[in-house]
């Protein structure tokens, strides 16, 4: 499987002993079995402490895995769609690709369409400051009734 040749690289990212390599790759060999992993791997005690010291090489691992698996997933979502016949468990196989296709980041587009259109609005204007007219500036005109 080619995530099997990854290890290899994630080596680089943090130095693992033998016994750590070793159970990440029982680990995909046994299907994410990790007490299996962990007793083929030679480790005595509960698996526990070794899948908490392997977290983010286990779930680099686990992206790989339903990395590979989406194309499957999604030519059964396409083989569901496109069947004249019944499909045994159909709405269960969908759910499970749709779910894993999810997963991985090919999901549906949800769309939100906000559109907000204002008549008028609001204008702010400056504080009133107080005008001071000099005599000489301005002239007073008489209205005749």
């Amino acid at each position: 499987m080619a995530v099997l040749n990854n290890i290899e690289k994630r080596e680089q990212k943090r130095e693992l002993t033998e016994k750590q390599q070793s159970f990440l790759q029982h680990l995909i060999e046994t299907k994410g079995d990790a007490k299996e992993a962990a007793k083929l791997a030679g480790y005595s005690s509960p698996h526990h402490h070794v899948v908490k010291s392997l977290k983010s090489e286990i779930l680099e691992i686990t992206k790989e895995v339903l990395a590979t698996s989406a194309p499957k997933a999604a030519f059964k979502l396409i083989e569901i769609m496109e069947s004249n016949r019944p499909v045994v468990q159909a709405n269960n196989k969908l759910a499970a690709a749709t779910t894993l296709l999810d997963r991985v980041g090919v999901a549906k587009v949800d769309k939100v369409d906000v559109n907000h259109n204002v008549g008028g609005g609001i204008f702010l204007m400056p504080d009133k400051a107080p005008i001071q007219i000099d005599q000489e500036h301005y002239t007073v005109i008489e209205h005749e009734e």
